[in-house]
């Protein structure tokens, strides 16, 4: 009984003898909500195979959920609540850019791991944070796939961008600028519209009065459709490209008509594509009608959240867990994932698709 109570004791937050707690904050309501909940749908999926055969090293994986709408303000207080009440062993799959930014000081501080965010901004990558790992492509990944296909064939094209006014905005910017840079070409305009809103009024009048050869969007789902169907209406030629953060599923359902032709850069293969054995494995856990690009990154997040956690051995610490993720070497499918001391990107793939007929066709892998 004194063995058990010290260790007990020496025990970080979030680990019971049969359970260990992870947090996660994440958009389930609101605008953006279809991001969040399909990501915690995929984790779950995984999570709940793992716990029904016993879970990791004899513990069950106890996913604690919170809603923070997609506000940096509400992702504070969702996060404090998970570190103080909860006391969750690691915070995971938080959705967004500037809710990264809010929550990852929180953790850094309590050096709590910060596990696969829903975000490819450049903060969460360089410089390298002890308690950050990432597994999806970066948006200067995305945005160089992107800017690689509006140029192919015309090395001159007027490539104009549609940001959300934030962190996550900027973080797509930088990534188009960069790739632009890199072919000796300008942005040809910069057009802004603010979170959680679908006000895109003021900006599609910008581009109207000088319309692009192409528009790079930097947002969700909702103000995407709402543009595109605008822009459709008001007889703007224009060719729209996203980035995947975007919500694929949930822009073909808001859109309808309006997104045919909508190319979109992607982290994962498609969800649809069962010659890839991740997606193959996938499809096994997951119904057809909770299928899409979301679910699947968050099934990916779980079975790497899943692997470290087995390399912890029976008395799983912090420090043993960002350790593991820093020798982590492993497959997800077919697709090589690998950390080290000096990188926390699991992964550097992007997939471009197109809309075609109200589905998201492959277009070729990067």
């Amino acid at each position: 009984m004194l063995v058990a109570a010290c260790a007990a004791c020496r025990a970080d937050d979030g680990v019971d003898p049969g359970a260990i707690r992870i947090g996660m904050a994440n958009a389930l309501s609101g605008p953006a909500a279809g991001l969040g909940l399909q990501l915690r749908a995929g984790a779950h999926a995984y999570l709940d195979k793992i716990n029904a055969a016993g879970g990791v090293n004899g513990r069950r994986i106890t996913l604690v959920s919170m809603d923070d709408s997609y506000d940096p303000r509400q992702t504070v207080a969702a996060t404090r609540t998970l570190l103080d009440v909860h006391k969750v062993f690691a915070l995971f799959g938080y959705v967004g850019t500037p809710t990264s930014a809010a929550a990852v000081p929180l953790a850094a501080q309590r050096g709590v791991p910060y596990l696969f965010p829903f975000s490819g901004a450049e903060f969460l990558r360089h410089p390298v944070q002890p308690v950050v790992f990432n597994l999806r492509a970066s948006y200067y990944d995305e945005a160089e796939a992107l800017v690689a296909q509006a140029t192919a064939g015309h090395a001159d094209a007027r490539i104009a961008i549609f940001l959300q006014d934030d962190e996550f905005g900027e973080a797509g910017k930088a990534g188009v600028l960069r790739a632009l840079q890199k072919r000796n070409l300008k942005l040809a305009q910069e057009v802004r519209f603010q979170r959680n809103t679908i006000d895109v009024s003021a900006g599609l009048d910008k581009l109207l009065r000088q319309p692009p050869d192409t528009v790079i969007f930097i947002g969700t789902y909702r103000p995407l459709a709402m543009l595109l169907r605008r822009a459709r209406s008001a007889g703007l030629k224009s060719r729209f490209m996203a980035v995947s953060f975007t919500g694929t599923s949930e822009l073909i359902k808001h859109a309808g008509v309006d997104g045919e032709g909508v190319i979109l850069s992607q982290v994962m293969p498609s969800p649809a594509d069962a010659s890839d054995p991740l997606v193959r494995q996938y499809q096994a856990d997951v119904v057809p009608a909770a299928r899409n690009y979301g679910s699947l990154e968050g099934y990916a997040d779980a079975m790497l959240l899943v692997e470290a956690l087995r390399r912890c051995g029976n008395e799983p610490t912090r420090a043993r867990l960002l350790k593991a993720l820093e020798q982590l070497k492993m497959t997800l499918g077919e697709n090589p994932v690998a950390f080290s001391a000096h990188d926390h990107q699991g992964w550097s793939r992007v997939y471009l698709t197109q809309v075609q007929d109200g589905a998201a066709v492959p277009l070729r892998a990067h």
